[in-house]
């Protein structure tokens, strides 16, 4: 500015760049003190987000298939769950909507002469013919400028001065608009200077930051959570003695990393570590059964307190409506949603955090038989209402040795179809699934076959031989109304112990489900149902309860839990599970156990 010389061409220059500025910032502000609030937001979320990408636990119940926008940046294209998490690279192009010059202040529809800056635009507008609309007839003046916009409307406004220039008429320039120049250059010197120093010192802290920046194309999600946890009657159902009573506070932490490499696609890495012991999580356990299992839990293959790299996977659009995922580690049925629509508000991602307190209270055991592995799947929009989705995972693909491997180990191959209603207040979702697991194999849940939830026959094989199963389930959601919303399914499961015989196995759900109970953002949830059991067993098969031998007894779970937020980004759940005739077993007193978790996000 030092070399800045006030002479007549400056004048002029400076009479219009002060008119644009003042028009274009500030208007219709009601007083020049106010700014206007923008009305584009940094980052966008799906037109109706599936809860598997739900943060802070409050769920979007107009959950529709596959979405899929371009890329604008700073906003985010976000196809389908868990994309809203990646901030995509910036890449943004000029807007190209203005419309040709107006001639006259009336043409713009939202001006009106009560506005306070109506005669300074008027006189843009009308006596020096520098600003133009947009194509609606709308000048938005109730929004923030973007440096492109300045740039048209300076570069209008020195095409317009370079046109009085060349006429060099006597009343180039009216006097009164001189001395108001002046008038305001010696008035807001002062101002002028201090803006000057603060955007240098703007300039050179932000280039401080680009310098230092981790990555304009990753957002990184953390997570962590408390347990307060105990039993609080029951036995354990091998040992028939009285399960521990001991009060336990434990922790994990998980951290994802999100990044977006077009806007139209998602990598994901996940971290985490933790001491939680589930108190139904294997035989091993206090209550010696997989009832119960909470949704809170470790890897039992896994040391305690350890970082464990707990998901890679990567999505990407090859059209509007595909979404296609390959994961090298991840849970397929979890990690893409499939489960999601028909249980939102008992369901979560990974990332978050289930909002029920067991595993069995998230999903049916169509979804559980598969632990965490490589594999790949495909979500495809058919039409508005409909949407299919497909998935093959091998949760010992990575392992190299005999009956493991992508192709000849373990393995769970799903197929899926949901139809939604036209306001997405009911959906319903019909489920087949075929899975192997060779001999004497292990994956992550502790077991190599069957849903790691329900009895201990519904999850055990026959020593030396393969098992198959065909897994059918039936899933519905529909939201009453604002404050209710009821969800239930039914599954059945075909296993076939190769060589040795048949079994069936089933389960079922009903779930409630009350939004804001006693507090805005608040959740509470009732379910009851019968977690996975054996319920035909051929005699030729022995699965340590006698030949033929299946559960002989229905046992229910009954959980209820209440979350309540705390501020953005910590929420408190207590809750209950009450399991009757726990391991199916009617001679086996209930079960109680009490679960409070606290998580913080951030």
């Amino acid at each position: 500015m030092s070399n800045f010389r006030w002479n007549f061409r400056s004048i002029v220059f400076l009479l219009l760049l002060l008119d644009i500025l003042a028009i274009l910032v500030f208007y219709p502000a009601k007083s020049q003190a106010e700014l206007p609030k923008s009305d584009v937001s940094t980052t966008e979320v799906e037109e109706s987000k599936v809860p598997e990408a739900v943060i802070n636990q409050t769920v979007d119940t107009s959950i529709p298939p596959l979405t899929s926008k371009k890329a604008t940046s700073p906003e985010r294209v976000t196809p389908v769950s868990q994309l809203l998490e990646v901030a995509p690279p910036t890449n943004k192009k000029a807007p190209n909507n203005a419309a040709g010059q107006v001639t006259s202040v009336s043409q713009l529809s939202d001006v009106l002469p009560t506005d306070w800056a109506f005669q300074a635009l008027q006189s843009l507008v009308e006596r020096y013919g520098v600003i133009a609309g947009y194509t609606d007839d709308t000048f938005k003046g109730n929004r923030a400028l973007t440096r492109y916009e300045f740039a048209a409307g300076l570069n209008a406004a020195l095409e317009r001065l370079n046109e009085l220039i060349a006429t060099s008429t006597a009343d180039l320039v009216k006097r009164e608009d001189l001395d108001a120049i002046k008038k305001l250059q010696e008035q807001f010197s002062p101002e002028l200077a201090q803006f000057r120093g603060r955007l240098d010192n703007l300039e050179t802290r932000t280039a401080k930051l680009e310098a230092n920046q981790f990555t304009t194309t990753t957002k990184l999600i953390g997570r962590a959570q408390i347990v307060l946890g105990s039993v609080l009657a029951g036995n354990n159902v091998v040992t028939k003695r009285p399960a521990p009573r001991n009060v336990t506070l434990q922790g994990s932490t998980s951290l994802r990393l999100n990044t977006s490499f077009n806007g139209r696609d998602s990598l994901s890495l996940s971290l985490s570590g933790g001491n939680i012991e589930s108190l139904g999580q294997t035989r091993a356990g206090l209550l010696g059964t997989f009832e119960g299992r909470t949704a809170d839990n470790s890897s039992i293959t896994f040391a305690r307190n350890q970082i464990l790299l707990g998901g890679v996977r990567y999505r990407f659009l090859p059209n509007p409506d595909t979404q296609v995922n390959i994961y090298a580690l991840s849970d397929g049925a979890s990690e893409i949603g499939l489960s999601g629509p028909i249980n939102p508000y008992f369901e979560s991602s990974s990332a978050t955090g289930a909002n029920g307190i067991s595993r069995f209270s998230r999903r049916s055991l169509v979804y559980n038989y598969g632990d965490s592995g490589p594999g790949i799947a495909i979500l495809q929009k058919l039409g508005k209402q409909v949407q299919v989705g497909i998935a093959y995972s091998a949760p010992n693909g990575g392992n190299p040795t005999a009956n493991n491997g992508l192709f000849t180990g373990r393995y769970l191959a799903l197929a899926q179809i949901i139809y939604y209603s036209s306001n997405r207040n009911f959906r319903v979702a019909a489920t087949y699934v075929n899975t192997y697991s060779p001999a004497n194999t292990q994956g992550l849940s502790g077991t190599n076959f069957g849903p790691a939830v329900g009895s201990n026959l519904v999850n055990s094989t026959v020593s030396g031989a393969g098992t198959v199963a065909n897994l059918y389930g039936l899933q519905a959601f529909y939201q009453v109304n604002s404050k209710l919303a009821i969800n239930g399914w039914i599954s059945y499961g075909a296993h076939r112990y190769l060589g040795r015989g048949d079994g069936s196995a089933m389960d079922w759900a009903v779930g409630l489900a009350f939004p804001d109970l006693f507090s805005e953002g608040a959740l509470g949830g009732i379910l009851v149902g019968m977690e996975p059991k054996l319920t035909r067993l051929s005699q030729s098969v022995n699965l340590g309860a006698g030949a033929g031998q299946a559960d002989k007894d229905t046992s229910l779970h009954v959980e209820a839990f209440y979350q309540y937020k705390i501020g953005d980004n910590i929420e408190v759940t207590p809750g209950l599970i009450w399991i009757t005739a726990p391991d199916s077993d009617a001679s086996n007193p209930d079960s109680l156990f009490a679960w409070i978790r606290t998580v913080f996000r951030f």
